[in-house]
């Protein structure tokens, strides 16, 4: 990347640029807070020996993920040592402390499962454009953080009123709406600063261009727009293709872009190297929730580990409603191979699990 626009050349100045960042010991990178809380609450913590991974693929969606039938790229070993290292690290870095109710909420949450999607697309991009994993591991716990909280904020009664999440009881059911709101507002703030702080080997204008591009994504023009939107619109039977588009770029594909765009800034991508993974970002948020809408009206709530149907109960606008069942899967075919054009021009090898990953959206059956 040979010009950040999103960095203001007095910013690099900065006296806290030059500051000594704390590391853990775990895996190197951790986060180590200065001011340890006290009383020590670290008998009290449940570690946890092995991490739900339930991004591991069915034998029949193996079939159709590689990038070609003659590729060696297995993507079950890749998910399974990327996801369990994501869950190893953030099961480090959001430990037990004080006060322990808000983070056994966070934890909870944090540590329930889930595809880990995003953070190995971080991870997953930063190699596509010649960087290190190292460089984005914070930048990959950060984005899951942020992926957490949105959900946890999104079961609220207020919002969704949804009861299961990841096959569990949703936050505020457990630890009650006070904390589950508390604890999602947590997620998001020790997610920028683990960034910040976390983050090494890697310019201070790569970091700080990385945080800009996350918080633009998850602000009113990303995230919380598409959120906004989607609220306003539920019940609303006039709701066309594109309305529905700028909801779910805005409000699942906005993260899953930051996640890509993350990766490549910090794995020291070019302009053009970003952008083009930019498109393919985009192009395969759009695709995840056209499979999620497909998935809601084709699948039990013991397969997706949430609630079915919820959203023909709540009369929200869904791709299936609009075009149909058999369309909205030609255009998640679309989607999956325009996404995968963007790969050209990058190494096969790299990009193998990229193209690998596109597939496991267009074809997840939760």
């Amino acid at each position: 990347m040979r010009s950040l626009n999103l960095v203001d050349p007095w910013v690099q100045s900065r006296s806290i640029l030059k500051q000594p960042l704390p590391f853990g010991s775990l895996i190197g990178f951790v986060y180590n807070p200065r001011i340890v809380c006290k009383p020590d609450f670290s008998k009290s913590r449940k570690f946890i020996s092995s991490l739900n991974v339930s991004a591991i693929v069915t034998e029949h969606e193996a079939k159709v993920l590689t990038s070609d039938e003659e590729s060696p790229f297995d993507f079950k070993t890749y998910v399974l040592e990327k996801a369990t290292f994501v869950n190893k690290a953030l099961d480090e870095v959001v430990s037990v402390k004080n006060p322990v109710m808000i983070h056994e909420s966070m934890r909870y949450s944090l540590l329930a499962g889930g595809k880990r999607v995003r953070p190995i697309l971080c991870i997953a991009a930063c190699e596509v454009v010649g960087g290190k994993q190292s460089a984005a591991v914070p930048a990959a716990c950060a984005v899951e953080m942020i992926h957490t909280m949105s959900l946890m904020h999104d079961d609220l009664p207020c919002m969704d009123n949804d009861d299961l999440r990841r096959g569990k009881p949703t936050n505020h059911k457990v630890f009650g709406e006070d904390v589950a709101v508390l604890a999602g507002d947590s997620l998001l703030a020790f997610a920028f600063e683990f960034l910040a702080t976390g983050s090494t080997g890697v310019s201070p204008d790569r970091v700080l261009a990385a945080i800009g591009e996350l918080a633009k994504a998850i602000g009113s023009e990303g995230l919380v727009a598409g959120q906004v939107v989607d609220l306003s619109c539920t019940g609303n039977t006039n709701v066309g293709l594109d309305t529905l588009e700028f909801i779910h770029l805005h409000k699942t594909a906005a993260l899953l872009e930051a996640s890509v765009v993350l990766g490549a800034i910090l794995g020291g991508g070019s302009d053009f190297e970003v952008e083009k993974l930019r498109t393919f970002a985009r192009k395969i948020g759009l695709l995840f929730q056209v499979v999620d809408d497909i998935l809601d009206v084709t699948k039990s709530s013991a397969e997706l580990g949430k609630t079915a149907g919820k959203d023909l109960v709540a009369d929200k606008t869904t791709y299936p409603k609009l075009l149909g069942l058999e369309k909205a899967r030609e255009f998640a075919q679309k989607l999956n191979e325009e996404a995968k054009e963007q790969l050209v021009g990058f190494d096969p090898y790299k990009a193998a699990p990229l193209v690998a990953l596109a597939n496991y959206i267009a074809y997840r059956q939760n």
